[in-house]
């Protein structure tokens, strides 16, 4: 009889591309799944799963939180890859050195980052290939946000170019963030993703019924592009960036597909977005279009809301990168819910993240100690989304099955990555072969616990996650020195 490494042992498997749902054991040995049996299996390791679920480890494609202390929140939530492909990071070489060099708990990968390499070319900076300092540091400067000669465009394209010959998963895309570029260097862009068969992932720019101005409709972008360039678009967080239009967006996505475009999406299950409060469409003149005031944005760390368009001005001037709320939707009005809630049930769409880069409200940062400091903040989505959605749409609303959220967590986004990836074509799966990358659950408990208050309370209720066949967390318990994670490039 054949000896594993580890056993889990009596647990419902759930493995969403076989279909898979039923007591069995899992044996893993050299980090990959060596069987998947209804027979009991022999391990020099043996964990009990009985009435937990194993299912693959979440895949988010949508992290901005990678460093190790967001990595830990996120394993506690029950991921075990963590992507950063909608702003990305450029050059990308150095954001996969630095996270070799540190080590990190899950795998990862970036995209290449077509805003950081406008700022790069237009304001002059010499990127390094992290979101703080690169990005969030500059997000407010008029001058990389104008459209550009097609010299300079050429130009942009090169750059992303050769960072996609260095591994980079695709080109993400933050349009939304330089609404006013024009709409012929989107469509360079995604026809240089298209040429090596790589994905795009956008943040879109704004709707028409937004800004009326806009050069093009931000949902029309992204589906245009998908058709007249053959790239396989992703459309990053729908549910904020859509709103209450989310039934339109989602339309013209469904209309494409249906002519052979290759559109995707994702969304997740809160009603504040966040990002640097010096974000173009954050602009007190500007925020009627999302029918918001200043009191809706609050400073991530600070007490109370924004008060009037005054303060909000001398914020975006003094200190343009600081996280900021924007509370678009009350999550807790089921009627508002339900917007998310039909972005997140739309058609094959995954669940992400957009986790936020920890911050420290007091006391010298450091992203490698546990537990967290006191001082520690985020947007509660970086350490609750996967454990809400189980909650929220599977146990409490019941417009999931298990099965169904557990395929929107794993196999879905490991499919969008894994056309020109293949190494994603061993991830979001239980099967002999595959990496063993699992989380095990109690779906009778399992939960976010993080608040807009009380920001990186971790999930309940992931008993286990592994990476590669090493624990991470165990018992529901971090494991502080497993740095198991690898990185994922195409």
């Amino acid at each position: 009889m054949t000896t594993y490494d580890l056993v889990l042992t009596r647990g419902r498997v759930i493995d969403p591309e076989t279909g898979l749902d039923a007591v069995r054991d899992v044996g893993v040995d050299g980090g990959v799944i060596q069987a998947v049996s209804d027979q009991p299996l022999d391990g020099v390791t043996t964990v009990d799963a009985t009435g937990l679920v194993v299912s693959p480890g979440f895949i988010d494609l949508h992290s901005h939180s990678m460093d190790v202390a967001g990595h830990r929140l996120q394993a506690l939530d029950g991921v075990t890859t963590v992507l950063e492909l909608e702003a990305g990071a450029y050059p990308v070489a150095a954001a996969y050195r630095r996270a070799e060099i540190e080590g990190r708990p899950l795998n990862y990968g970036f995209a290449t980052s077509w805003a950081v390499a406008r700022m790069s070319v237009l304001l002059g900076l010499d990127t390094g290939g992290d979101l703080k300092d690169d990005f969030l540091a500059n997000i407010g400067r008029e001058e990389w946000q104008r459209a550009a000669p097609r010299n300079v465009v050429d130009r942009i394209v090169g750059m992303l170019e050769r960072d996609l010959g260095d591994g980079a998963l695709g080109i993400g895309i933050l349009v939304g963030y330089a609404p006013r570029v024009d709409p012929s260097e989107y469509l360079a862009v995604a026809a240089l993703a298209a040429s090596v068969g790589l994905p795009t992932y956008t943040h879109a720019r704004e709707l028409v019924e937004m800004d009326p101005t806009t050069p093009v409709d931000g949902a029309e972008e992204v589906v245009r592009a998908a058709a007249e360039t053959g790239a396989h678009m992703h459309y990053c967080h729908v549910n904020s960036t859509s709103i209450r239009h989310v039934d339109r967006v989602l339309g013209l996505v469904e209309k494409v597909r249906a002519e052979g475009s290759r559109v995707t999406t994702e969304a997740y299950p809160y009603g504040a977005g966040m990002t640097g409060v010096g974000a173009a469409f954050l602009a007190p003149e500007l925020l009627h279009r999302r029918g918001l005031t200043p009191h809706s944005i609050g400073l991530l760390g600070a007490e109370g809301r924004i008060p009037d368009a005054d303060t909000l001005r001398r914020i975006r001037e003094s200190e343009p990168g600081s996280a900021a709320f924007v509370h678009l939707l009350d999550e807790d009005d089921p009627a508002q819910f339900d917007y998310i809630q039909r972005a997140l049930t739309f058609t094959d769409a995954a669940v992400a993240t957009d986790a936020v880069p920890l911050l420290w409200r007091s006391g010298a940062p450091d992203p490698f100690s546990w537990p967290l400091g006191p001082g520690a903040v985020t947007h509660p989505r970086t350490a609750g989304t996967y454990g809400r959605t189980l909650r929220r749409l599977v146990r409490e609303n019941g417009v999931l099955s298990l099965p169904e959220a557990v395929r929107r967590c794993t196999l879905i986004p490991a499919d969008v990555v894994g056309s020109g990836v293949p190494a994603m074509r061993r991830k979001g799966r239980v099967q002999a072969g595959c990496d063993a990358d699992l989380t095990v659950f109690a779906p009778e408990t399992v939960s976010d616990r993080a608040t807009y208050t009380e920001t990186v309370r971790h999930s309940s209720g992931f008993v286990h996650v592994l990476v590669g066949g090493r624990f991470v967390v165990r018992d529901e318990h971090l494991l502080p020195t497993a740095m198991p994670g690898r990185a994922v490039r195409a």
